[in-house]
């Protein structure tokens, strides 16, 4: 039997907001266990929620920036369970009018192009965090987290594969980051992934039964997790079993997904209206103020940079990953008209590498973006070869100033004046008469040895072209 996959994401997204959904506490990363929880956070008696504005308008752009409904009345919702790092017993979350609906992300997988629906992205606040590794035969409970602003998107079960998938989760990854909204940060949990899977025999309308897995926090991680639970699904039902409704986590070093606990349906949790929090009213002053405040969006920049920059495709869309390189590689361009494929090249080659390299930002790069410039212009304008050019950038990395005192420093001035190239060219063939004689003869894969003794001869400084253009009439005897 053949049998379909079917995959919706839920996207755990923390908001970039200095203080808590509902109250003043700070959310800043790795303070010490439970050094920034307030009363409100750790729910004492009497205290009262008080809304973010800023969660609101983040929750907005992502909206506007998906081509979703805005409703400007929504509601905050209750949602009930007990669990020891959720000190109120319940979760505020958003259930039945989130802030954001209907919208929806275009995906590209192997030059195919889908839409993904998005069914709701709502509000809601985290919970805190168990420490199960800390305390032998303990579990301790941190509380900074408690109370951080999250926004859970909800995806459409359209995507059939895991690397559909994949590619959604990256595109959004992408999105919120240009927004400003979320850091992206999957090793410090601010974007979490759950996964619902199902597989149905293909042609079969309705779905089959699903199993969600919970938090993975890597892309390499979805997609390993994802097919081994299609694996796994179509392996039971094949061998006589059936699919269990339940949550699922994935060990990564064992490669596979185990029962958590059975899935929970919305009537499990209870939900019901907070009765300390009216509902929230967006004016349409203030989702038009949101509006103008949207950056250029990827698709949009990836766009003008093939229109713009004449660039491939695939070239934009490396450019265009994230803000960070994007950014930097039109300031690098401003700086040298002219040379948008050339500079395009060093960021998606050089420097990406020396960045991955050292695991390091575009933003903390020691060559910047100007720097780059000034290599690309003096290659541009045969002061260098490119192959010089790395010895360059690797000095330039470590600090030794930019392209042009890097240059004079080294003596690194490519050799462009076409009598001295011959004259070494002459002194080469001079003493590798064997060589030329067996050129002459039509061994014509010696020209290569020829090229690399010239280039040796001038420590790689003679322009690569001029050496190839000279030597060849040289070795054939014509008058150069």
């Amino acid at each position: 039997m053949e049998w379909e996959t079917v995959i919706g994401l839920e996207v755990h997204v923390q908001l970039l907001t200095k203080s808590k959904l509902f109250s003043g506490s700070s959310t800043r990363f790795g303070a010490e266990p439970n050094t920034q929880a307030c009363a409100v956070d750790i729910a004492l008696p009497g205290v009262l929620p008080v809304m973010n504005k800023e969660a609101a308008r983040m929750a907005v752009k992502f909206g506007l920036a998906v081509g979703a409904t805005i409703n400007r009345r929504s509601v905050f919702a209750r949602k009930n369970y007990f669990y020891p790092d959720l000190p109120k017993g319940y979760q505020i979350s958003q259930y039945e009018l989130p802030v954001v609906q209907l919208g929806k992300l275009v995906i590209d997988v192997d030059g195919e192009r889908k839409e993904i629906g998005i069914t709701r992205a709502h509000l809601e606040e985290d919970a805190g965090k168990s420490l199960h590794e800390e305390f032998e035969g303990l579990t301790g409970i941190d509380l900074n987290r408690a109370g951080t602003p999250l926004l859970e998107i909800v995806s459409e079960p359209d995507m059939r594969s895991a690397r559909e998938a994949v590619a959604y989760l990256k595109k959004l990854h992408v999105l919120v980051r240009y927004l400003g909204i979320c850091d992206g940060n999957m090793q410090e949990g601010s974007f979490r992934c759950d996964a619902n899977v199902s597989v149905r025999p293909r042609g079969q309308h309705a779905f089959g039964t699903r199993a969600e897995l919970k938090n993975i926090n890597s892309f390499r991680f979805v997609e390993k997790a994802i097919e081994y639970e299609i694996a796994r699904q179509i392996d039971l039902i094949e061998g006589g079993g059936k699919v269990v409704q339940e949550t699922r986590l994935y060990d990564s070093v064992r490669n596979e997904t185990r029962s958590m606990r059975s899935k929970e349906e919305a009537h499990d949790y209870r939900y019901f209206p907070d009765p300390d929090l009216l509902p929230l009213q967006l004016e349409a002053g203030f989702i038009e103020e949101t509006a103008k405040s949207l950056p250029e969006l990827p698709d949009a920049k990836r766009e003008r940079f093939v229109r713009e920059y004449g660039l491939t495709a695939y070239d934009a869309e490396v450019l265009t990953g994230a803000h960070e390189i994007a950014d930097y590689y039109e300031a690098a361009v401003r700086a040298v008209p002219g040379q948008s494929k050339l500079t395009a090249n060093w960021i998606i080659g050089d420097l990406s590498g020396y960045l991955n390299r050292d695991n390091l930002e575009v933003t903390a790069a020691p060559v910047t973006a100007d720097m780059l410039a000034g290599l690309v212009r003096r290659i541009a304008d045969n002061t260098i070869s490119g192959k010089i050019a790395k010895e360059i950038f690797e000095a330039m990395w470590g600090g030794e100033g930019d392209a042009d005192a890097v240059i004079e420093k080294k003596g690194l001035r490519q050799i462009t004046d076409g009598s001295a190239i011959e004259r070494v060219i002459e002194d080469i063939m001079a003493q590798n008469p064997k060589q030329l004689e067996q050129y002459r003869c039509g061994q014509e894969k010696l020209f290569g040895f020829f090229v690399g003794q010239v280039m040796k001869a001038t420590q790689g400084k003679a322009n690569p072209a001029q050496v190839n253009e000279l030597l060849r009439k040289k070795l054939s005897g014509t008058p150069a």
